[in-house]
């Protein structure tokens, strides 16, 4: 068997580059899931918007704040995290000694997209006295030029 690689870039310039390995037709998905899990002592993070299938296997499923709480509570030696990158990324933060595998490096958030770091540092330039509330939805690069991070669940709290 083959594998084929597709390369590509998101909106923010980002190099993404996936395989596209054949999977054997006759394999057990689920059984090789968890056999690969307890071999590499994974946790497995599941989205809402996952199919059944992926929450089904899933160690936790939740919202982008749920799982990453649950990232941080992890005792796993490294963390699968069927969401986007945004998510993984706040789970590296959160694990820096752990690796963090998205098993789809295509799958990405417009929101996060449409604000790309280097575009976002810019506009900062632009206009330095203001002060910057961006929403969790986002790429690590702009978390670290914001000056706070809100959720859909806080946002009203911290704008007043």
């Amino acid at each position: 068997m083959r594998t084929s690689f597709d390369r590509q870039s998101d909106r923010s310039g980002t190099a993404l580059v996936t395989a596209q390995a054949p999977i054997d037709p006759s394999l057990d998905l689920e059984a090789e899931i968890g056999r690969l899990r307890k071999e590499r002592r994974a946790v497995l993070l599941a989205h809402y918007y996952q199919e059944n299938v992926i929450q089904d296997l899933a160690d936790h499923v939740g919202d982008s704040l749920a799982l990453a709480q649950a990232a941080a509570k992890t005792d796993a030696d490294c963390i699968v995290f069927a969401g986007v990158h945004f998510m993984a990324e706040a789970a590296k933060i959160l694990n820096p000694e752990k690796p963090v595998y998205v098993p789809d490096l295509k799958a990405g958030c417009s929101l996060a997209e449409g604000c790309p770091a280097p575009a976002f540092e810019k506009w900062l330039r632009l206009y330095p006295e203001h002060y910057v509330i961006s929403y969790i939805n986002c790429s690590a690069g702009v978390k670290a030029l914001s000056d706070v991070i809100c959720t859909s669940s806080n946002a009203e709290k911290i704008v007043r």
